[in-house]
């Protein structure tokens, strides 16, 4: 995983405890050595607590302002559940690395 994800673990956990995250991980470019600080994105993928729908949209679009917020660039969120293609499943599932999860 790259250093400007690694270094903010501390405060990813503190964010996901807030937006009441079961399990948050990065995927794609950010997990291997195509990641350019200067200009690529992170994707991130997300498990919320069970909540309301009206609770789950505030955490999901809260959660990726304040990832956004936190690195200074944007944020691709995807939530594992809604991922429906096959192919897409085993391309993130290749490369996620946890970055918070509740134990």
């Amino acid at each position: 995983m790259h250093p400007t994800i690694c270094e903010k673990i501390p405060e990813i956990a503190r964010t996901a405890r807030r937006r009441r995250v079961r399990r948050l991980g990065v995927f794609g470019s950010a997990t291997g050595d195509r990641f350019d600080p200067a200009v690529s994105d992170i994707d991130f993928v997300v498990e919320f607590e069970p909540m309301t729908p009206a609770e789950h949209a505030e955490a999901y679009f809260g959660l990726a302002e304040d990832l956004a917020r936190l690195f200074c660039r944007e944020v691709d969120l995807v939530e594992r559940s809604a991922i429906r293609n096959p192919i897409f499943r085993e391309s993130v599932d290749g490369t996620c690395r946890d970055v918070y999860a509740v134990t």
